[in-house]
């Protein structure tokens, strides 16, 4: 145990303050292996899934520490996906495809319910946040899977749970990381795009 907690104390030191934000060792790693992460996921590579894995892993510990139990536990559900992702795309990474109308509106249905249901028993518990947690929590899910199950839709839930985790964080004073999914959300519509593309390719080959 007292090497654990020396090992957590090392990350939790701070590598440098930025306008009275003391950024931690543990937070920029992370922050950097998302980033990796993510960008990757845009171009469809197979590479992204081992450095999803890892920065969950890392954000999954960081959370734990900022009492931020959705976001914590969201991350044990990432690293499942990120090995599913990695068996689930064939070599050549991701084939994009779109979601039917009625998919979408059973997507939004079962995520507005999950958020409603979670949210106050996140409040019974003692979570720093409580709405906006739940419904990162329920919709990063959802834009995982359809992401796994390679459907182009994924960005547009990334988009909008990127965009509230930059709010969520930024009043947590999370400045650092809030940062991060600011840029998150920027990078969801370049995937969009991407994917876009992708398809558009694939329809003119066939």
């Amino acid at each position: 145990m007292q090497f654990i907690s020396s090992i957590n104390d090392a990350a939790m030191t701070t590598l440098v303050s930025i306008w009275s934000y003391d950024l931690s060792w543990l937070e920029f790693v992370a922050v950097m292996t998302s980033l990796a992460g993510v960008w990757l996921g845009t171009t469809g590579k197979k590479i992204t899934w081992p450095w999803w894995a890892i920065s969950s892993a890392l954000y999954g510990w960081l959370f734990y520490e900022w009492d931020l139990l959705a976001s914590a536990s969201l991350q044990i559900v990432f690293i499942a996906a990120a090995i599913w992702g990695w068996i689930g795309w064939g070599p050549k990474g991701a084939h994009p495809r779109v979601a039917t109308n009625r998919q979408r509106v059973i997507i939004l249905i079962i995520g507005a319910t999950a958020t409603a249901v979670l949210a106050p028993w996140f409040a019974s518990i003692g979570a720093a946040s409580t709405w906006p947690d739940s419904f990162g929590l329920v919709f990063s899910i959802v834009a995982q899977i359809l992401m796994v199950r390679e459907y182009r839709e994924n960005w547009i839930v990334w988009f909008v749970v990127d965009a509230v985790y930059t709010i969520e964080y930024a009043y947590n004073k999370l400045y650092f990381t809030s940062v991060l999914y600011a840029l998150f959300t920027a990078i969801a519509v370049r995937g969009w795009l991407r994917w876009k593309s992708d398809l558009n390719s694939e329809a003119v080959s066939l």
